[in-house]
């Protein structure tokens, strides 16, 4: 699905595009542009699922009392099948790398301070999640409906993988815990850093409505994933979790700390059944083979 970019580009933002300096073009589309008026922006486009105007709704407001997110530019727009929306550009900064749990507790902070702030914001819900996220989905079997994986040849997921799967989501699904908004894509990819402080957090539209403590330890698992993407070491998540509490003033009770670390698998899960799917190395299936037994036993998830 396609639409016309510069002929976008000067309807809402007043000036056509000149150059490309950034472009990826998968399910959701992301073009970094220099306009013919000098600004530098990325226009953000995908498919239309209903998220992305409370996702957008929650940016503008956090950039407005100066945490470290991109400027919304325009309204989402609907071009076809298509949610569009451009941002500010927020150049330079490094990808903070490593899985250490000196570095899960930087992460944490950062996580702490943003959930704290969308704590305050009073969006409608943007449902459906994330698809890495979705566990929380209706559709009929164990994952939620994509159909561009679902024509793939399932028997190829390994077993351990879809064990592992049923009874995370079986305990995740069990949870009255309230719903809370969240960034469901915490991931060092998404963040740039300067001088040893955050400087950008990127991919707001990937907000969630899950359990404070599913947003939490799901990004536990995630925060050092740079492209292909694994799951930590057990003792980063446990020191993320941690620091997380303490940032936030409040420890977890024990129903929330099981909800984490049983969240805390879901995304490696989605992404070992991603690598078997597309052939890819498994990363992320090696990883939960090693680690499942100890998160599980940490979420109290019994076979």
């Amino acid at each position: 699905m396609t639409f016309d970019l510069p002929a976008w580009c000067l309807r809402f933002l007043g000036s056509s595009p000149v150059a490309e300096l950034y472009s990826r073009v998968s399910i959701s589309s992301v073009f970094g542009l220099r306009l013919a008026d000098g600004r530098s922006v990325y226009v953000k486009a995908r498919p239309d699922d209903g998220r992305a105007s409370s996702c957008l709704a929650a940016q503008a407001l956090l950039a407005e009392r100066g945490l470290p997110c991109p400027r919304p530019l325009t309204p989402v727009t609907h071009v076809g099948g298509l949610a569009v929306h451009a941002e500010e550009s927020l150049p330079g900064g490094s990808i903070l790398r490593g899985d250490t749990p000196s570095v899960a507790e930087r992460y944490a902070f950062v996580f702490a301070r943003l959930m704290a702030e969308l704590a305050t914001v009073d969006v409608p819900p943007p449902l459906p999640n994330p698809r890495w996220s979705r566990w929380d989905h209706a559709d009929p079997g164990l994952w939620p409906s994509i159909d561009f994986l679902d024509s793939r040849d399932q028997s190829v997921v390994p077993s351990f993988v879809v064990l592992v799967a049923e009874r995370v989501r079986r305990r995740l699904l069990a949870t009255s815990l309230p719903c809370v908004l969240g960034h469901a894509d915490f991931e060092a990819q998404n963040l740039r850093w300067r001088d040893g402080a955050v400087w950008a957090v990127h991919d707001w539209d990937s907000l969630a409505w899950q359990p404070e403590a599913a947003l939490v330890g799901a990004a536990s698992g995630a925060f050092a994933n740079i492209p292909p993407p694994s799951l930590v070491p057990v003792e980063s998540s446990a020191a993320f979790l941690s620091a997380y509490q303490s940032f936030r003033g409040r420890e977890f009770t024990s129903e929330e700390l099981e909800i984490a670390w049983a969240a805390s698998l879901w995304t490696a899960l989605h992404n070992a059944r991603w690598e078997a799917l597309h052939g890819d190395p498994p990363l992320s299936g090696d990883a939960v083979l090693f680690q499942a037994a100890e998160r599980l036993r940490r979420a109290r998830i019994s076979a």
